[in-house]
């Protein structure tokens, strides 16, 4: 895909999932890729704090090393799967077949489904983050990366977001398709607001999860690396390597730097009459599911 395929293009579809045709072409490849039991998959839906994540990820498997997760720019270090380009976000990216890394990152994805497609066997780290926040997250995001449609209005974006017409589809679909699955696969299912709250004790639960352990220097090391304070001065994790024509950064999100990452500001954006639309809507799409969110922290 080159620079000028990659902008404001239309979104084609995916097993009926609105998805980036560049990423339709990739698919094949995903479907050929072969896990192995120990390597590790991250998977969110879109603007659920994926790069937070996977700076965590990195960094326990590098064990808190700070430089060597300072090699190069997170989206290569723990690069998406269905992506396929040739050129243009910051040099070269990973071409497929990817090749498995040492530490057995393997990569991330939006995508929720089939999950038959996750061939192999890998551990599965799952983020989700409540809809709310996500919605204006995505809106803002969409303005500034140029491979997205344009969002139109907040008030469209959000009724295209309750729709599913965005890219990955239903965000609905996506947590409770993971959430059901957990106990089926190799899954740990974390919550970006449990993250805000403690993440020392989320990083614990991902350290069991995989049953790693590391010294408590260690550990202190990797939640001061991975701070948001740390993270949005960091080249390699904020993604300022990436060419404006691909993402303008003076097109992000309207927030001072104290405020980026918060959860809960969905309530400078949502209007009152939004909100009602938006928690009935919610209501009615979680109805039978022991899955619930929390709006903020």
């Amino acid at each position: 895909m080159e620079q000028k395929d990659a902008i404001r293009q239309e979104l084609g579809s995916l097993h009926g999932i609105p998805l980036f045709k560049s990423f339709i072409e990739g698919w094949p490849q995903v479907k050929a890729f072969k896990a192995r039991p120990d390597d590790l998959l991250i998977s969110t839906y879109p603007k659920s704090c994926t790069t937070w994540l996977s700076e965590i990820m990195d960094m326990i498997y590098h064990d808190g090393n700070v430089e060597k997760c300072r090699r190069d720019a997170i989206y290569n270090r723990v690069p998406f799967l269905e992506m396929k380009v040739s050129k243009g976000l910051s040099g070269e990216l990973p071409q497929w077949p990817l090749s498995l890394s040492p530490s057995g990152l393997v990569g991330r994805r939006h995508h929720s489904v089939p999950l038959k497609h996750i061939l192999g066997s890998p551990q599965i780290v799952y983020m989700a983050r409540n809809p709310k926040d996500v919605v204006i997250s995505y809106y803002f995001f969409h303005q500034m990366a140029m491979i997205h449609p344009d969002p139109g209005t907040k008030a469209e974006f959000l009724e295209n977001f309750m729709a599913g017409k965005v890219a990955y589809g239903s965000w609905y679909d996506h947590v409770r398709e993971w959430w059901e699955k957990r106990q089926e696969k190799k899954i740990l299912y974390l919550f970006y607001e449990d993250m805000k709250k403690d993440p020392r004790r989320e990083v614990q639960k991902i350290l069991q999860f995989l049953g790693k352990e590391l010294a408590e220097g260690t550990v202190e090391r990797i939640l001061h690396h991975t701070s948001f304070q740390e993270m949005k001065k960091n080249p390699a994790a904020n993604y300022e390597t990436m060419l404006p024509t691909l993402m303008d950064h003076s097109l992000s999100l309207p927030l001072p730097p104290e405020r980026w990452g918060i959860s809960g500001d969905w309530k400078n954006h949502f209007t009152v009459a939004q909100n009602e639309r938006f928690n009935q809507h919610y209501q009615e799409h979680m109805a039978g599911s022991d899955l619930h969110f929390q709006m903020e922290v």
